[in-house]
């Protein structure tokens, strides 16, 4: 896919921190907010990947803060998932302001959790592709 799905978050006052930054904890609010809503853009509406018996699981998160986000301030925020062979994926996120500046970059290591058994199943992506619409926007 030559098009990385994005979505636009205002940073609303409430979230900000003691400095009138974006508190930490809110750039993994809104990383998952993003994958969410590529999820949702590629076809797998979160009801019915819960029905399918499955659900996604961070398994590791790492976060490079690179400048201040403030409240009222535009931010974008990209999803990029890279699948793997295996029980894991990754997800790479960029949170870049409405002037160019990037923000932040999180990355995280995913897999997908069988809801009965409780352990990760093998090759998730082939699990997204089954429901999916748009397996493209999912880089699948």
């Amino acid at each position: 896919m030559d098009e990385i799905f994005r979505v636009r978050i205002t940073v609303r006052g409430y979230e900000l921190d003691t400095q009138g930054h974006l508190n930490w904890a809110q750039y993994l609010h809104y990383a998952e907010h993003a994958r969410w809503e590529c999820m949702r853009a590629a076809g797998i509406e979160h009801d019915r990947l819960i029905a399918s018996g499955a659900g996604p699981v961070n398994l590791d998160v790492n976060v490079r803060f690179l400048a201040e986000l403030r409240g009222g301030d535009e931010v974008t925020v990209s999803c990029v998932f890279t699948w793997r062979n295996g029980k894991t994926f990754r997800v790479t996120q960029e949170f870049v302001r409405g002037d160019g500046v990037l923000a932040a970059q999180l990355t995280t290591v995913t897999g997908l959790l069988g809801l009965t058994e409780r352990r990760l199943i093998p090759e998730p992506g082939k699990h997204f592709r089954s429901l999916a619409t748009a397996p493209e926007i999912m880089g699948l």
